[in-house]
């Protein structure tokens, strides 16, 4: 095999206020043509810091103190910032982990194609636009034609997330640093994305550098595994020798921390090497303030969601002509309810109107028709509807995106205290920052985390907070939109069983989405499959995965990536 890329005990260093952080230490890999590598580890394990070391896009003050990056036989850590410019797109393509930061929400996405393609290979405008339409057929996206003229905030997290995998391939790189690529994705889209980068290194000879935290990803598509922690490779080794004999201590946590396909357990395994500055400690939430009741709730013998006939379709094309305007359809005549103190479960496909119907009911989207009851209230779709209004003092949402969804300029007091502020939820500021500390060290920060910001910390972290900030108003009702999608196994693992001691303990409702199955098949009590903005199903947990009666139910849970198979 032709080797591409010869990592050589690298370090990577951060100054910080008159310390240094040593985020990666010692770091050894190489990777040959063909070949794709799955990283993997922690959030915070130095991952995503390797990959932005050979890009040359280390954010200040980050920087190289010890080693080499061989491409191609040149070490490319001498470069400049053009010659680094020069080779990224080109020679080496990347796919980020957050798509919506990645993409211009000014531009269309054909645009965005279009344009990388004619500066990558030089073709003229329509050659560029027909190959532009070819790598959005490649990642799955429907409808390529018209979807060019789309602007990201139009596609799901998913979508989105296949937009940027384009982008990466739109130069015919010789080396592709994949971050988190299907971290957005359902197992469907995930397969085909899977297949199309298996696809691309063993026709084109591409190395891809897979980092993930997606252990069932990395057993489907990696040749080889290598397994960080806290910025030191721990071990690497083939798929089969790595993830079904692990030698290291800490890969074998983190095989143990998998959820299984095959059978709901109570409550999953936890490990103890886990990131941030403290462990979890827990609240007594018998004596705690957020124990106590919320007086704004009042229930009654019914359903705490109803949804009946709701639909909603997003228009796409504007016109004076009402028909020359093109709509699609996200939500389609949808009804079902949950129960007080159930985890109902939405999964389907990107794009299937799960996140919409979500944000329906938590009353960020107008449904074009249908009725929403909540606790036997029926609840208007108008902004200033009172019942509407009330809802939110105990209806709270985990969002998909963690980065997004916080103020960039607030520090992680302010943001956890934000609920509470609002709301007039605590008698001082001193109980408020107290609640605040005793919120971030549940969810395994510490109150040290309270005095920085956002973009200190990793993805798993930023997902973190932003549960913390969720529990922060005492909700009865938790909305929960992809809340493990950027986490690591073990962190997971933790924060799934925190949302189920939380739901025990103060008695949570929860509308649980996710495209993950095995974590759907630990969470969920009854669930409902959605395509194409309808339900196909709605099952108990065992039915589904035992007995599922719907064709595309079936479909899913067959491309449902299984550990333990050979």
């Amino acid at each position: 095999m032709t080797q591409l890329l010869d990592i050589r005990n690298l370090s990577i260093d951060f100054p910080m206020r008159g310390l240094v952080l040593n985020a990666v230490k010692g770091f050894n890999l190489q990777v040959n043509a063909g070949e794709i590598i799955g990283l993997v580890g922690e959030s915070g394990a130095g991952k995503s810091t390797v990959g932005n070391a050979i890009t040359g896009l280390l954010g200040k003050p980050g920087r190289i103190s010890r080693g080499e990056v061989i491409f191609q036989g040149e070490n490319i850590c001498d470069y400049t910032d053009e010659q680094m410019r020069k080779l990224r797109g080109r020679r080496i393509g990347m796919i980020f982990q957050d798509p919506q930061s990645s993409l211009n929400p000014l531009m269309t996405v054909g645009k965005q194609l279009v344009e990388t393609i004619q500066e990558c290979l030089g073709l003229r405008l329509k050659e560029a636009e027909a190959r532009a339409i070819e790598l959005l057929n490649d990642v799955g996206i429907p409808d390529p034609e018209s979807r060019l003229k789309s602007y990201p905030h139009q596609f799901s997290g998913g979508m989105r997330q296949r937009v940027v995998i384009a982008l990466a391939l739109a130069g015919d790189p010789e080396l592709i640093i994949a971050d988190e690529p299907t971290t957005a994705l359902d197992v469907s889209i995930q397969s085909q994305i899977l297949q199309l980068i298996r696809k691309i290194c063993d026709e084109r000879g591409v190395g891809v550098i897979m980092v993930t935290h997606d252990i069932g990803v990395v057993s489907e598509i990696a040749d080889r595994v290598a397994v960080m922690f806290r910025g030191e490779l721990v071990e690497v080794g083939g798929v089969d020798q790595v993830l079904r004999n692990p030698q290291h201590e800490y890969t074998q946590n983190l095989i143990v921390a998998v959820p299984s396909p095959d059978k709901r357990l109570h409550r999953f395994t936890c490990v103890d090497l886990i990131e941030g500055e403290a462990s979890q400690t827990k609240i007594d939430v018998q004596t705690h303030w957020l124990g106590k009741a919320n007086s704004d709730v009042v229930e009654d013998a019914g359903p705490a969601i109803e949804i009946k006939d709701m639909s909603l379709a997003f228009r796409l094309k504007n016109s004076v002509l009402k028909s020359q305007r093109t709509f699609v359809q996200a939500v389609d005549n949808v009804s079902f309810d949950i129960e007080q103190g159930e985890t109902f479960g939405l999964v389907g496909e990107s794009g299937s109107g799960k996140s919409t119907l979500a944000r329906i009911v938590a009353g960020l989207h107008t449904a074009d028709k249908g009725e929403l009851s909540i606790y036997g209230k029926k609840i208007g779709f108008k902004h200033n509807d009172p019942a509407r209004r009330h809802s939110r003092t105990f209806l709270q949402v985990v969002f998909q995106d963690p980065y997004s969804s916080m103020n960039s300029r607030m520090n992680i007091r302010d943001i956890v205290a934000e609920p509470m502020r609002f709301h007039n939820l605590t008698e001082n500021e001193a109980q408020t920052r107290q609640i605040v500390d005793d919120l971030l060290d549940h969810v395994g920060l510490g109150k040290t985390a309270a005095r920085r910001y956002p973009h200190e910390f990793s993805g798993g972290q930023r997902q973190r907070i932003a549960i913390a900030r969720a529990l922060a108003s005492r909700p009865k009702i938790l909305i929960c939109d992809e809340p493990t999608s950027a986490l690591d196994v073990s962190t997971q693992a933790q924060i799934l069983n925190l949302l189920r001691d939380l739901q025990d303990e103060l008695g949570l409702t929860m509308l649980f989405i996710s495209h993950d199955l095995p974590v759907v098949r630990q969470m969920c009590d009854r669930i409902a499959v959605m395509r194409h903005g309808k339900i196909c199903e709605i099952a108990s947990n065992e039915d589904l995965f035992e007995n599922p009666q719907h064709e595309y139910s079936q479909h899913l849970l067959k491309l449902m990536p299984n550990l333990g198979a050979s």
